[in-house]
């Protein structure tokens, strides 16, 4: 487990990664030193994976998101998921409890390439079969817990 600080921390380089040092240790009220000690931490533990943007898929022309259930037999949920997951249009990929074995969220600039997705993952071995639900509204996407 991970202190209060170091939760501190890392909720402000949630809400903006390109902070100073200097600025997240202003906010949190620690030095300077004592952020990037906890930040090095956060990096060798794997708690911070990588730095990166958050894009707004629309602005960028995918226009369709489309949550995928997917029923895998034979026991090869993992192989199907590595797959899958090789699509640049995987964006979250999830091997789940209930009726599917795996769930895909995927984002798409026409009908024409989910449909192409969708036909892909109908014809792999041991899929049995998908249901796909496209998204109508998105009512919050945030991947940052903390925030």
């Amino acid at each position: 487990m991970i202190d209060e600080t170091s939760v501190d921390v890392l909720r402000e380089l949630l809400r903006d990664a390109r902070l100073s040092y200097r600025e997240v240790a202003r906010r949190v009220g620690v030095s300077s030193g004592t952020v990037a000690s906890r930040v090095k931490t956060l990096e060798e533990d794997g708690v911070i994976k990588k730095y990166t943007v958050q894009v707004d898929h629309e602005r960028l022309g995918y226009e369709l998101t489309a949550i995928t259930e997917i029923t895998v037999s034979g026991g090869m949920t993992l192989e199907v998921g590595e797959k899958i997951a090789a699509y640049p249009e995987t964006i979250s990929l999830y091997n789940v409890t209930g009726a599917s074995d795996i769930m895909v969220i995927a984002k798409f600039k026409t009908r024409q390439k989910l449909s192409d997705f969708t036909k892909n993952i109908t014809k792999m071995p041991h899929v049995e079969r998908t249901e796909t639900h496209l998204v109508l509204n998105t009512l919050k996407e945030n991947h940052s817990l903390l925030v």
